[in-house]
């Protein structure tokens, strides 16, 4: 989908190094996972889609980065492990200073291929 990439790389060229090198991580990863997702902008940043629907996205604001997994539950559920983190019903606030686990993200990541596998 060359339209979404070249609408990601264009997001990209607009941060700062810092907050471009913490999303790229996550970017990184999540394509390493698995070559069914499909990157793309979710409700307007980047992100990806799983069997057609969104799956996480990912976003930097002013003082902070955001990570969505666009799944109250998956947050519920990993309520624990996100103790040094703030969140909301649907984001992840993160930092440079306080970045988010990779191994955290790619256990998130994996709950939520099972909601859409089982919806």
């Amino acid at each position: 989908m060359a339209n979404a990439s070249s609408k990601i790389e264009a997001y990209f060229l607009k941060l700062s190094e810092a907050d471009s090198e913490e999303l790229l991580k996550i970017r990184t990863l999540v394509i390493s996972m698995n070559p069914e997702f499909e990157e793309a902008m979710v409700y307007g940043v980047p992100g990806f889609k799983y069997k057609k629907k969104s799956l996480v996205c990912y976003a930097a604001f002013k003082n902070h980065c955001g990570f969505y997994p666009l799944s109250p539950n998956v947050i519920k559920t990993f309520s624990k492990e996100l103790e040094a983190f703030e969140t909301a019903k649907g984001t992840i606030r993160f930092t440079k200073a306080n970045p988010i686990p990779d191994s955290l993200i790619v256990e998130m990541v994996n709950a939520r291929v099972s909601e859409i596998d089982n919806a």
